[in-house]
């Protein structure tokens, strides 16, 4: 392992040097690298989600990877096509989505290891999406603080940004950087394996597939190129002058008051002072003076114009004009808008932006607030998160959730509340998510209320109970599920403070290569030790999607699930008898 991180170290250090890397595919026979990309993305979900064929992470073994080290150095792998299937969007529509096999997901994985290690130094700090240590909350919070001022929003959607990335432009791009043309060949291939559609197999001539390991990687790879292009013509070029003008019809009234205070007369000088406070101090149609903010994250990107609209258009123009020519990509009309900073609102990352203009808020003497940017919750988010738990205009029960026993049922509403909440802890009107909180407590009392055939109050007064906060108890709703010998489990929904926290955080669940010591299921695997019958030394990893898939205690709970449950973990190392053996006695009881 300690091999594997002096590689990612060199790849780091040439990253930010911007040397080429010319012997990139000699890493793919390095059986560390594969460890460490088996830690990273054996605990996701979609681990035990099959692809076109039934191999999922069940049955991981050190030889599976030895057998894909061989055929790499042969340059005999071949990627399987993916299976796919599609998820709803918000509008309607139909998002695709790829599920490649577990080994194409494991070699997957160390490639993104890899050009991660290299490319991310490189990237740009106005970049946000699939980067570790980043994510909505950073590109936002860096609006909210660096764009003071901005006079015009300038929204950009791609239109099927991962459908349509060119293969070739992407490779050529990876060429410029990677001089080793086998590892470029292992990515051709990996772009143009294919997929499966009602069994039926069909090609990929463009587009990274949604679902992919190393999708957002070269996603962001390509993107750079835009990013590059803002950044080094685009800013320069509507970026002038140090600070605005002074506004002389500011100057001349402050001159006339400060006459009107010599000469004492204070009616005159009250006056001037409110028309002061009317007038922008400095001239807000300078024309020597421009700023061109810039902000991505994935494919939607935003910037921020000071100047007329009509520079704003030509803005918009070029950018549109370098994703058509360049990267052979299309900007969405109907998400590409130029928004009036301080009579409309932008809408980015789910968030409403805006510029704040009020002369009567004062801070030290100044109008503080002019110019600033405004994050705010948009109404239609509230109405639409207000719509699951409503029915006919009030707040009702859900009848899916009645069969759940109490902890549950609290725990579920507890969990959506909370992550709507945190989500927009950086909005100035964070406060607005009352509104969920009403009908989300609402509809869980109502829900508890129609499992026990009681009443609203009745629930209500079962379950209310306070919890400390920073600012001082809050009543939320809590259950609590009993445990022998242990302390209870408890579910809370509510009791979180609707108040602005400018440094909220929401990075992306990136996993993060880790020393070698941290990852325990690989060093269980390498003692090649079954940890069932103890005798074993050629092994396995079997793994379960999860603890619920365990069964109950009891008599129908087989020996080798009992120890998973006793050890809490989800995978057991075991040798190829015992692994037979595990499939042949099934949980049969459900969680």
């Amino acid at each position: 392992m300690q091999k594997a991180a002096v590689v990612l170290g060199v790849l780091r250090e040439r990253g930010e040097r911007k040397l080429p890397c010319t012997q990139l595919y000699r890493q793919m026979f390095n059986k560390d690298l594969y460890l460490m990309a088996y830690g990273n993305i054996y605990p996701n979900k979609g681990a035990m989600t099959p692809g076109a064929s039934e191999e999922t992470a069940d049955g991981m073994s050190e030889a599976k990877i030895e057998q894909i080290i061989g055929l790499m150095r042969q340059e005999r792998y071949r990627f399987a096509p993916a299976r796919r299937t599609y998820i709803p969007k918000k509008n309607g529509k139909l998002r695709p989505l790829g599920m490649p096999s577990w080994s194409d997901k494991l070699v997957g994985e160390v490639i993104r290891i890899l050009l991660e290690a290299y490319y991310d130094p490189q990237f740009s700090d106005n970049s946000h999406g699939f980067r570790r240590g980043r994510g909505c909350h950073t590109a936002l919070r860096e609006i909210s603080n660096t764009w003071t001022g901005t006079t015009w929003f300038i929204e950009g959607d791609v239109s099927d940004c991962f459908g349509r990335l060119d293969h070739e432009i992407l490779l050529g791009i990876l060429a410029e950087k990677i001089h080793d043309s086998r590892f470029l060949r292992l990515i051709r291939n990996m772009l143009r394996a294919g997929y499966l559609e009602d069994w039926e197999y069909r090609e990929t001539f463009s587009g990274c597939p949604q679902g992919g390991v190393a999708s957002p990687v070269l996603s962001n790879i390509y993107l750079n190129k835009l990013d590059e292009f803002i950044e080094q013509e685009l800013i320069p070029q509507y970026t002038r002058g140090t600070s605005r003008k002074d506004n002389p019809e500011y100057d001349r009234v402050k001159y006339q008051l400060r006459k009107a205070r010599q000469n004492g007369n204070r009616a005159q000088a009250r006056d001037l002072k409110a028309l002061r406070r009317r007038i922008p101090a400095r001239d807000p149609t300078d024309p020597g003076y421009r700023r061109l903010k810039y902000t991505r994250y994935a494919d939607d990107h935003i910037l921020g114009f000071t100047g007329p609209r009509a520079e704003a258009e030509q803005v918009k123009a070029r950018i549109a004009g370098f994703l058509r020519e360049t990267l052979r990509l299309e900007l969405n009309d109907a998400k590409t808008l130029i928004t009036h900073a301080r009579t409309q609102r932008a809408r980015f990352l789910g968030y409403d932006i805006t510029v704040q203009h009020d002369n009567t808020k004062l801070t030290g003497g100044r109008r503080s607030a002019n110019g600033g940017i405004a994050l705010k919750v948009p109404p239609d988010v509230i109405k639409a998160q207000c719509a699951r738990y409503r029915l006919h205009g009030k707040p009702w029960h859900r009848p899916k959730l009645q069969n759940l026993d109490d902890y549950d049922i609290v725990r579920l509403y507890g969990a959506e509340y909370q992550g709507v909440v945190n989500y927009y802890l950086l909005a100035q009107d964070v406060y607005r998510l009352n509104t969920l909180w009403w009908y989300s407590t609402t509809s869980m009392l109502k829900t508890m209320a129609a499992k026990h055939h009681g009443t609203v109050s009745k629930m209500a007064a079962r379950y209310k109970a306070k919890v400390k906060t920073r600012n001082g108890p809050r009543t939320c709703f809590e259950a609590r599920r009993k445990r022998e010998g242990k302390k209870d489990l408890v579910a809370r929904s509510g009791g979180i403070i609707l108040q602005r926290d400018r440094y909220a955080v929401i990075r992306d669940p990136r996993p993060a290569p880790a020393a070698y010591p941290r990852k325990e299921l690989i060093s269980r695997l390498r003692q090649r030790e079954c940890e069932l019958c103890e005798t074993g030394t050629t092994v396995a990893v079997h793994q379960v999607t999860g603890l619920k898939a365990l069964g109950q205690p009891g008599p129908g709970q087989p020996a080798w699930a009992a120890l998973m449950a006793k050890k809490r973990r989800k995978t057991l190392i075991v040798c190829a008898a015992c692994h037979d053996w595990i499939h042949e006695n099934p949980v049969t009881q459900a969680a």
